[in-house]
């Protein structure tokens, strides 16, 4: 069982703010904000939502098959996902443009402002699902809005449940896109942030949307995930980390072990049980893919 990772292919370049954005920005000033942060600390890394799925969903011994595109610079993101066993079959090249780039800053409360400029992403959409005999499930993380638009429409027509995931593509869509997405999906999930979102744009309370769909996920950080299934909803508990390094790509992480999950048959408390595991590991270290799993890890 394989399941398609819509979403962007990205290189991270991530930043340390030694102190807090909120001691620094002047709330009554917002309307004429010009601000800058010494950041001594630069790293650049392989990232991307598609690409911190499928790094997490193949830790786990999943199948991933990203649906993404990079640019000319690209060649480095192939090689890798290779020598990892994650197939490039759906990544695309564009060769006229460079691959979406990402310039994270996070400061010492975990807080990130994020940068993106999208480069390849913005053809993401000329790639096409359909059906095959080995695709089971598919998730539509933060990529090019047209492509997410389609690949929703195309997950729907194939006959593919999929998990909607908009993150940080949220605020490209109105309620009625939302509403429609929704529709459209077997599950949705979001962070605590966007979950006020979406419910402010869509109309629908937490309980409104989850009625739509097979369950519903919002995670809530350090207090662990919200999980909707079968008309209820129960809190799964954090798990604590061991050393809280770099959240960049927590939720990434979070997202393979739901679809891991899920192409066991497994209940959605329960996925998001393993989801809090693997999140607590990846924080403990820099980058969205830079985590191994431990042997003494137990996966129930």
């Amino acid at each position: 069982m394989a399941s398609i990772i819509c979403g962007s292919l990205a290189f991270d370049n991530i930043m340390r703010f030694d102190g807090r954005f909120a001691d620094a920005i002047l709330p009554d000033q917002l309307h004429k904000l010009s601000v800058s942060f010494y950041v001594p600390n630069l790293k650049r890394e392989f990232g991307g939502c598609a690409g911190n799925i499928a790094y997490s969903l193949k830790l786990l011994g999943g199948s991933a098959f990203p649906m993404a595109t990079v640019g000319h610079d690209g060649a480095d993101y192939l090689q890798r996902f290779q020598s990892q066993g994650i197939s490039t079959e759906f990544v695309r090249t564009i060769p006229t443009t460079v691959t979406a780039l990402a310039m994270i800053m996070t400061d010492n409360d975990n807080n990130q402002i994020t940068a993106f400029h999208p480069g390849a992403m913005d053809n993401a959409h000329e790639a096409k699902i359909i059906a095959r005999s080995d695709i089971k499930l598919g998730i539509i993380s933060p990529d090019g809005r047209q492509a997410m638009l389609e690949h929703a429409e195309q997950f729907h027509t194939s006959g593919i449940p999929f998990v909607f995931d908009p993150g940080q593509g949220l605020p490209m869509f109105d309620g009625e896109n939302l509403r429609h997405f929704i529709n459209l999906a077997t599950w949705v999930t979001v962070n605590d942030y966007e979950a006020q979102m979406l419910s402010e744009r869509t109309g629908w309370s937490s309980a409104e949307i989850a009625a739509q769909v097979k369950g519903y996920a919002i995670t809530l950080g350090e207090k662990g995930a919200e999980v909707w299934e079968n008309g209820s909803s129960a809190i799964v508990p954090p798990i604590l980390a061991n050393n809280v390094v770099d959240p960049t790509g927590c939720g990434d992480a979070w997202r393979g072990a739901l679809l891991f999950g899920l192409e066991q048959g497994w209940s959605m408390a329960r996925c998001a049980a393993l989801g809090n595991q693997i999140a607590a590991i990846k924080i403990a270290h820099p980058g969205g893919q830079n985590y191994t799993l431990p042997t003494s890890l137990v996966i129930q």
